[in-house]
């Protein structure tokens, strides 16, 4: 980590001098803050929220840092959680709105340690006795609590006990507390290293954030590359907030990105499904993949896709991804649901062709080894980017929807309609149509069907003539393939 000696001088932009007004901060978030100032703690508004704030854009979330330990802040709120064996949280809750507090971290870096992931990462959620019972949900005292600040100790550099590291230098469990000053080393960017103080609505800038907020600029708080190396997940976010809030990337910041991309490969999957979901589920997902393929960072996430996208017969899906993403997109800003499945059928479907073929022995590949390429595509991504059943179970089925959409012959053509994952198949039938690789007839055919009375319906597919056996590419069966007929009077004679 780098030292604090090296600081930008302690800058305080009082009240008159910035435009950052208490009506714009969550009620609840002024609650906690207040209540941590009258218990004695320090109390700062911290993080993209003061970034935003100074934007003029609302912020999705309010972060609460203090010089009060978690157990401390657990004891000031009796509708609080403790979290994490990484960084210690406490998330205070009300309704459906979590404030979460952390405690000043120190700055120090101990010797690096190699810890198992399983060690540091995903600590399961540790509630107080008592906790969101009784209605205490606003955050009210049931009766008036005075907690004592607690003093904080400095904390050895080589306190193993606090901060581990592996052997890439991406951090691993990091509970060393420490001053505002040591704080602010911890830190991101510049841009995310601004304190809102609650006891005179000042601004504290340790780092020239401000600077940086104005002239919207993303650039990281010490040297790049072991900030990276602390923790790879900082590449992602560069791209993320240079995506969603149009900054540009600082040239020092931006240069090592590219080479030093191959460190994703060893931050944990589930991680890293959070952050792809904030790179595509929130409104600039066109913009994020534009930046991945930029520095190279989309073959780590999406590796057997990055390489499909490079062969003449599958390049026509980066221009259906492009669209999809596109469309998601306008979906996120007209305030219309969007899903994680649908997401990853699209970012999934160059390397499901791709398998599929290579499986098939004939031109027409049948629905089973449809099936079998989906879940092989989905085994493999699951060491990159871990996608829950919850979401891989539909994407499938939404896949191997996608050759029923040719049979509309018969009355059994209409179940389509009434299936679960009718419409997220039927939008999937769009793109491709889109991108020239479904019949644009065929998607008219099933845009039109769907406003019709059910009677019309009826009239529409009997008038059909009778087609072919389904195969996985919506086409003839295979040659050769012919469905045996099971022969009369029992077992087989000889």
């Amino acid at each position: 980590m780098n030292s604090p000696s090296t600081q930008f001088p302690h800058s305080v932009i009082p009240r008159p001098e910035h435009s950052i007004s208490r009506a714009s901060i969550s009620p609840n978030a002024l609650k906690v803050l207040y209540r941590l100032k009258e218990a004695g703690y320090q109390a700062f508004l911290v993080g993209g929220a003061v970034r935003d704030l100074l934007l003029g854009l609302r912020p999705k979330d309010f972060d609460v840092a203090t010089d009060a330990l978690p157990e401390d802040v657990r004891r000031l709120f009796r509708n609080c959680r403790l979290i994490g064996r990484r960084f210690r949280l406490a998330h205070v809750h009300f309704g459906s709105e979590i404030i979460e507090v952390a405690t000043f971290r120190a700055a120090a870096a101990p010797e690096r340690e190699d810890l198992p992931d399983d060690a540091a990462d995903g600590a399961p959620e540790e509630a107080p006795e008592g906790a969101l019972e009784g209605g205490d949900e606003s955050g009210d005292y049931i009766e008036p609590v005075r907690v004592e600040p607690a003093r904080i100790e400095p904390v050895q550099a080589a306190d193993s006990e606090h901060r581990a590291f592996d052997i890439t230098g991406r951090i691993l469990r990091d509970n060393m507390y420490g001053s505002i000053e040591e704080d602010v080393w911890r830190r991101d960017f510049a841009a995310n290293g601004l304190y809102y103080n609650i006891a005179d609505l000042s601004i504290w800038d340790f780092v020239d954030g401000v600077s940086d907020v104005k002239a919207r600029r993303l650039k990281l708080i010490g040297d790049p590359e072991t900030r990276y190396r602390e923790d790879p997940v900082r590449m992602l976010r560069a791209v993320r907030f240079a995506a969603k809030l149009g900054f540009t990337i600082d040239p020092d910041t931006e240069t090592p990105i590219r080479r030093l991309g191959y460190l994703l490969d060893g931050v944990p999957p589930a991680r890293l499904f959070d952050e792809v979901l904030k790179l595509f589920l929130s409104g600039y997902g066109a913009r994020s993949f534009e930046l991945l393929q930029k520095y190279g960072l989309f073959e780590h996430l999406f590796p057997l896709s990055a390489a499909a996208f490079e062969l003449p017969p599958y390049a026509y899906a980066r221009e259906m991804l492009e669209r999809g993403l596109a469309n998601t997109d306008a979906r996120v800003v007209a305030d219309k649901p969007v899903t994680p499945t649908f997401l990853f059928a699209i970012l999934l479907w160059s390397a499901v062709l791709r398998e599929l073929n290579e499986r098939a022995a004939g031109p027409a590949p049948d629905l089973a080894l449809l099936m079998q390429a989906c879940d092989a595509v989905l085994k493999a991504q699951q060491a990159r980017v871990s996608i829950p059943r919850r979401f891989a179970v539909p994407m499938r089925e939404l896949l191997m929807l996608q050759p029923r959409f040719t049979r509309r012959s018969g009355v059994k053509a209409l179940s389509l309609l009434q299936h679960p994952r009718f419409r997220a198949a039927y939008d999937f039938l769009l793109l491709r149509a889109e991108v020239g690789v479904a019949d644009t007839e065929l998607a008219e055919w099933w845009t039109r069907i769907q406003v019709l009375p059910q009677e019309e319906r009826v009239v529409l597919v009997q008038a059909r003539p009778q087609e072919p056996p389904l195969s996985a590419d919506g086409g003839a069966p295979a040659p050769g393939r012919r469905r045996r007929r099971r022969r009369r009077g029992g077992a087989s004679r000889n």
